[in-house]
């Protein structure tokens, strides 16, 4: 099983990725959520990387974070500008080297980028769900994960990763699902969305909704909210970095052609645009609003309240890593994983990473975060 051609490209260092898709909970057999509701029939779209061995004991789950997707490395057409999101950890000789492993990413349901969410036909209606799309939560995203791997004949992952979001997913992976996971790799994530991170979530949820396009969230096949997206989009970015990369990139320094009252007169402003602009060609508002959502419930701490008690059940082993600079999560929020873990006698390894780059290192700090991850990965299965 691979969707990884043989011929590789010189930018990337393999070749073209073939998106599949497989589909699920067909009437009457609907997915029953967390919220009770049910949900289905369900696509899940996911990419794959590498050769899976014969007995399935290499294989990796990526999750991807709030505006990720399937797409985490190579590229769909030998045209296409960009390669996927984490090319820089996942391909020959990488962290997640795909001569040694089988690696899985798959789209989250309610997102916009083939699996099923809010911009997909309900087929009750004929029409694209839109806010009567159910609500859905982290757990519900790895449960219908569980159905794909059961579909590719997957008993046990060898590592589920990811950061962010991803991370809460790779956290509640290893919760939901103890026995079919061996080591797990929650990097700049959190057990419990903080107050000032659902905060900034409502912000950019807010500003969709005071869009004039936005019309209760039908507004497929008219104008979409773009203004409003795009500055909830914004808002993340601002997030995303460190103010010591913001000075950095930035500081004050000016466009060409400012000093215009409707315009941006500073690179930073003219950069959050462009993000801004650049967001709206390929998400959909109403997933944004959902995911977001799914975030704020995340919560690991409960039904009892309390974290050690819940993650007594789990029998990964772990590798927690935090950025120094990111203040969207912290690093006392990773340390509040592993002093649960280790409370429940769970193998854990810790590493905060020194840099400037905030949130976004998980994105970017490939030289710190491969030898961390090619380390635990070689030697934690012993």
């Amino acid at each position: 099983m691979n969707s990884v051609t043989e011929k590789e490209t010189e930018r990337t260092g393999y070749g073209l990725v073939e998106t599949q898709s497989y589909t699920f909970a067909e009437p009457p057999n609907k997915f029953r959520l967390a919220s009770q509701e049910t949900l289905g029939p369900i696509t899940l779209v996911y990419e794959t990387y590498g050769r899976m061995n014969s007995d399935g004991s290499n294989v990796i789950l990526v999750e991807h974070a709030l505006s990720g997707d399937a797409h985490v490395a190579g590229r769909h057409d030998p045209s296409d500008p960009k390669p996927g999101w984490w090319d820089m950890m996942v391909g020959p000789g990488k962290a997640l080297d795909t001569d040694k492993y089988f690696v899985i990413c798959a789209n989250c349901i309610g997102g916009c980028s083939g699996s099923t969410g809010p911009a997909s036909i309900n087929p009750a209606t004929g029409r694209e769900y839109g806010l009567d799309f159910p609500v859905i939560t982290i757990a519900d995203m790895v449960e219908a994960e569980r159905y794909l791997l059961d579909h590719l004949g997957i008993e046990q992952v060898l590592c589920v990763i990811g950061g962010s979001m991803g991370g809460m997913r790779s956290l509640q992976f290893a919760v939901s699902y103890p026995d079919r996971v061996r080591l797990a790799v929650p990097i700049a994530t959190t057990s419990r969305l903080s107050a000032q991170g659902i905060a900034f979530n409502e912000v950019g949820r807010q500003a969709i909704f005071a869009d004039r396009a936005w019309n209760g969230g039908q507004y497929y096949g008219k104008e979409n909210p773009s203004s409003g997206l795009a500055i909830a989009r914004m808002i993340g970015h601002i997030t995303y970095l460190s103010e010591n990369t913001m000075h950095r990139k930035f500081g004050r320094k000016r466009v060409e052609n400012g000093e215009d009252a409707n315009g941006p007169d500073f690179e930073v402003e003219s950069y959050l645009r462009y993000q801004g602009d650049k967001f709206v060609r390929r998400f959909d508002a109403n997933s944004y609003l959902y995911i977001t959502k799914a975030m704020d419930y995340f919560d690991l701490t409960q039904p009892s309240g309390n974290l050690t008690k819940e993650l007594a059940g789990v029998k990964a082993k772990f590798l927690v890593i935090s950025f120094s600079s990111d203040w969207l999560f912290p690093t006392y929020q990773s340390k509040e994983i592993v002093k649960a873990l280790r409370q429940n006698g769970a193998y854990v390894t810790f590493a905060e990473i020194q840099t400037d780059y905030g949130h976004d290192a998980f994105l970017l700090e490939s030289r710190q975060l491969t030898s961390l991850i090619t380390n635990f990965l070689t030697y934690a299965v012993e």
